[in-house]
């Protein structure tokens, strides 16, 4: 299981990461003060919303790309990810941290981080991760 020592590797091993609280206190990590994951803990609101359904580990908040990309991930695995009626419109998911392997929580930052990084520090990221033909 990873822990948040393990978010925390690999949201700041991303260009410009940076790590600073979120406003009620817990981790988030951003690109350019755009938070792209962040700790969140269900709320009152959330485990009315999800009942007997409301999972009780550690929750990583998951910015990504579009609406259908959050239909996608939530469709391909409802055990490792689920979202609550606060993120109704939003590009978000969260994460469940006890679920999900350390390679696809390392590709769902990743690719986090690519949502919220601007077009040119994105693209050149890119180009250095891609592979050279010697």
């Amino acid at each position: 299981m990873p822990s948040w020592e393990d978010v925390r590797r690999i949201a700041l091993a991303l260009p410009e990461a940076t790590e600073r609280p979120s406003y009620d206190g817990l981790p988030a990590w951003r690109v350019r003060d755009k938070p792209f994951v962040w700790e969140r803990p269900l709320r009152r609101a959330d485990l009315d919303a999800l009942g007997d359904a409301a999972p009780d580990g550690p929750l990583l908040g998951v910015r990504v790309a579009d609406l259908g990309v959050k239909e996608a991930l939530l469709a391909d695995d409802p055990s490792v990810y689920l979202t609550t009626p606060h993120f109704d419109g939003y590009a978000a998911v969260l994460v469940r941290l006890d679920r999900i392997n350390l390679p696809e929580l390392t590709e769902v930052v990743t690719e986090a981080w690519y949502a919220r990084a601007p077009k040119r520090l994105a693209a050149a990221h890119r180009a250095d991760q891609e592979p050279t033909n010697a």
